[in-house]
């Protein structure tokens, strides 16, 4: 794992270079500053500097009514150790071929070696077209992950899910998807309960369950409910326990095969991937926040076993219980009761 929180090793000031273009969609900017720029330290110091540059410094046009005046230009990206990429309304634009323009290559060739890159929505286009996202998992807004996998076939596309992290390049789905990718690098960097600070302040939750593809229109719409939020907020309360599909069914008053079905949709997930993603949200949080053993912490997320928790683990993260905790438990991190007992993400 790979930690960017202290300035890619640098020290001092973690710092976030926005690179904005002609087009820009204001609420895609006005994200990233406000997630970085809320992350603090436990003393309340400014975790994150964020800044915004472009490749010609001057009156930027938005897709708004309002343009944003940028006097910083591209030599911001040789401190940067976080570039972020927005949309542009110009990347909705049909393309025959993909297209870098020379001024955006030159300005990538500014980055600093080993900083961290990522994209919101098609500005994944940018990424791509620079040959960062090659051999790389990499999503965008769902309308257009078709063309994006069409003009860059060397990108393994992924249309379903909020966001992509593949050897530090992450992109995100559509505009509102890049605060799950804000939170999710303040999290990488600075644990959860810095990352859950910045989202109770922006009123948004820490975590936002399934992918994109539950906000993809249906073919036939179905005007019936889909009622597998109490089934869900009850798992949420019993993760430790022993749940069956069948418990989680009689919850919502369903057949299993209607819940499953109806899960799917509403989620995006089948109820057992979405189980293993709230255990593992659990057991992560009782890692970095209280000193249980990992055996204690498998059993209490609901994995059964250490074995089993390692595994899962491993295969989300590619790491192992006591290598997440020795990254997120650091130095200045306190130490936390070991009685501690978070409830799961919702």
């Amino acid at each position: 794992m790979t930690l960017f929180g202290e300035a890619a090793g640098r020290g001092g000031r973690h710092r976030v270079a926005v690179l904005v273009r002609h087009g820009l969609l204001p609420m895609e900017l006005g994200i990233v500053h406000r997630l970085f720029g809320g992350a603090l330290s436990a003393s309340g110091e400014p975790l994150y500097t964020v800044l915004t540059c472009t490749v010609e410094p001057g009156e930027i046009r938005t897709e708004a009514d309002v343009s944003v005046n940028v006097t910083l230009g591209p030599e911001l990206l040789t401190e940067a150790d976080t570039v972020v990429i927005p949309a542009s309304d110009e990347d909705y634009a049909p393309r025959a071929a993909p297209y870098l323009p020379p001024a955006l290559a030159d300005a990538f060739a500014r980055v600093r070696p080993g900083a961290r890159l990522a994209s919101i929505c098609t500005g994944s286009f940018v990424l791509a077209a620079a040959g960062f996202l090659d051999g790389r998992r990499a999503t965008t807004h769902w309308r257009s992950a078709a063309d994006l996998q069409r003009l860059h076939p060397a990108v393994d596309v992924d249309p379903g899910v909020l966001y992509t992290e593949d050897r530090g390049v992450l992109t995100s789905a559509g505009v509102a998807s890049g605060i799950d990718l804000c939170l999710h690098m303040i999290r990488s960097d600075h644990g959860a309960a810095v990352a859950n600070a910045v989202a109770r302040a922006t009123v948004v939750p820490p975590h936002r369950e399934g992918g994109q593809a539950q906000f993809v229109p249906c073919p036939v719409p179905d005007p019936a409910p889909l009622p597998t939020g109490a089934a869900r907020a009850w798992a949420l309360e019993h993760l430790g326990e022993h749940i069956t599909l069948d418990a989680l069914a009689a919850r919502a008053s369903m057949s299993t095969r209607t819940f499953s079905r109806r899960f799917c949709a509403e989620s995006g997930l089948t109820p057992v991937q979405w189980l293993i993603q709230q255990r593992l949200h659990l057991a992560r949080q009782l890692l970095e926040e209280t000193d249980l053993p990992v055996d204690r912490v498998a059993a209490d997320a609901g994995f059964g076993t250490a074995a089993s928790f390692r595994s899962h683990l491993h295969e989300a993260l590619g790491v192992s219980p006591s290598a997440y905790r020795a990254t997120f438990r650091g130095p200045g991190r306190g130490q936390p009761s070991a009685t501690a007992t978070p409830r799961a993400q919702r």
